[in-house]
């Protein structure tokens, strides 16, 4: 069997895919003192002039597009197939030494429209189910490149996090006829003491069943399902929210943190979601300054999180920083 597999096995326990890809083995685990590939003049940038925002194949991907035959046979249990989908790198700036929350507002604004290009660009691909965007940042994360950018995986299902929203977010919808997403944001807005940041268009507030300790949710105003529902002045106010977000985070860890950014959008599958509503999520996996939030014997053994911080506190120590 080669160590070079990307396929997918299926668990038949828990009723989801897990994507063996053998390769991502070779993957650096720190960040090359000599040169950036993604900086404009590397060996492998050299040639592509003149761009403000890029997207890469990922040298490691998880997913592929033409993916090897798996070595296994499959039967009704051990089910296996080939890795479809694709993963790409997003550069957000030719710039090495800036952040997203460091770069222009019309930047960052125009970033979301990029991304929005690209998720319905490779959306359209009738094989392709569901695209998730999101940035890891941290070495706590396994992040081995410094260059501003985020990540891009295509996938032939959907992922079982989203499934789980969708479903229960038909479910509210059939029962009381109204957005589960909506009603939620309603609720915060007349609690308040969760919220963190609010502009015209976003909130972003520390939900009630917060995993994490300081993992705010960014939910637009408007019920929209995807990034491309979004007006000009909407991604205008997701930049400055989002920046916002970003710059209290690292203030409040004085830079020291590292976390996860997750876009949720309506799958790409040809159904329609009017229930579903678009959001940002970000799992930040510190608790305190030099201090991380491990995933403990309960957490990963029951599928329980337990947060040492109550959202209502960690609401008012990021509003405060």
């Amino acid at each position: 069997m080669s160590i070079n597999m990307v396929e997918l096995r299926w668990n038949a326990i828990l009723k989801e895919w897990v994507v063996v890809a053998g390769h991502r083995m070779k993957r650096p685990n720190l960040p090359s003192e000599i040169e950036c590939p993604f900086c404009p003049k590397s060996n492998e940038l050299k040639n592509i002039e003149d761009w403000k925002y890029l997207n890469l194949p990922n040298k490691f991907p998880s997913l592929m597009e033409d993916p090897p035959e798996p070595d296994l046979d499959d039967d009704d249990i051990n089910k296996v197939k080939p890795a479809f989908g694709r993963c790409e790198v997003v550069l957000y700036s030719p710039e090495h030494n800036v952040k997203l929350e460091q770069l222009p507002n019309e930047h960052v604004s125009g970033l979301f429209s990029f991304l929005g290009d690209r998720y319905k660009k490779i959306g359209e691909n009738k094989n392709i189910n569901y695209v998730l965007i999101f940035e890891n940042r941290g070495r706590d994360v396994g992040v081995s490149l410094d260059h501003p950018h985020g990540q891009i995986y295509s996938f032939s299902f959907i992922p079982p996090v989203i499934l789980k929203e969708l479903n229960s977010s038909k479910e509210f919808f059939e029962e009381y006829n109204k957005c589960l997403f909506c009603t939620i944001l309603k609720k915060e807005q007349d609690f308040k003491k969760r919220i963190i940041l609010e502009n015209d268009s976003f909130i972003c507030f520390m939900p009630h069943y917060a995993t994490w300790p300081f993992g705010p949710h960014i939910y637009p105003k408007n019920h929209i399902q995807n990034i491309n529902q979004m007006t000009q002045e909407e991604r205008e106010n997701l930049a400055k929210i989002l920046k916002e977000i970003l710059n209290k985070i690292s203030r409040f860890f004085n830079g020291k943190h590292s976390f996860e950014m997750i876009f949720h959008q309506e799958p790409t599958d040809g159904n329609s979601y009017p229930y579903y509503h678009f959001h940002i999520e970000f799992y930040v996996i510190n608790r305190a300054q030099d201090k991380i939030k491990y995933l403990g014997g309960c957490e990963l053994g029951s599928g329980i999180f337990i947060n040492p911080v109550s959202p209502e506190d960690a609401a008012i120590m990021l509003k405060n920083i």
